[in-house]
């Protein structure tokens, strides 16, 4: 990286998902953010993989930004224990909120909210909006299916191959943390 990481944002399942391995690697991800000094950037929720990463980082003394819609704040279990918290008018805007404030986009297992969330970053990178790295956490092979997608959209000509070279896939939060470091 060109120059140093204080912030990264970190997109993810508001459900914890069926595996205990997307736990475990949402825990080892806020563990790797604080230990690193990073400021932890999400979307304020207490459930789910979200507050999962967020207990661990804060719990080990991570600064955090939490950016939620005002319509989620009860459904996500807005966390009140962060270093800052975002309120917004609308999920585009906590996006966006998320993004401006980071340096790194890290992405674990999620559901629809999550795909949306790296889609949007994924295609501001391939239009020139933004360089910031991308990374999928492929905990369990759980992005294979993505990945495979994107391969498709390559292959039926919708898209450059160019496009699979504007994030990177790492298995965890270790691999994260030493791309991040390079």
């Amino acid at each position: 990286m060109t120059h140093p990481v204080t912030s990264i944002c970190v997109f993810c399942g508001s459900r914890s998902g069926l595996r205990p391995a997307y736990v475990i690697a949402a825990q080892e991800l806020g563990t790797t953010i604080a230990r690193n000094d990073w400021r932890l950037v999400y979307g304020a929720g207490d459930v789910g993989l979200m507050g999962e990463v967020a207990r661990a980082a804060i719990g080990l003394g991570a600064a955090s930004l939490g950016v939620i819609p005002a319509h989620l704040l009860g459904r996500e279990k807005g966390k009140r224990d962060l270093t800052t918290l975002i309120v917004t008018e609308d999920m585009h805007e906590r996006k966006k909120v998320m993004f401006m404030n980071s340096d790194v986009i890290a992405v674990l297992p999620g559901g629809a909210g999550s795909l949306d969330e790296f889609f949007e970053v994924l295609t501001w990178a391939q239009i020139g909006l933004h360089t910031k790295p991308i990374f999928l956490i492929n905990t369990d092979s759980y992005w294979q299916p993505l990945l495979a997608l994107i391969d498709h959209v390559i292959a039926e000509g919708f898209a450059d191959p160019a496009l699979r070279g504007l994030f990177t896939v790492v298995p965890d939060a270790t691999a994260l943390e030493a791309a991040v470091q390079k």
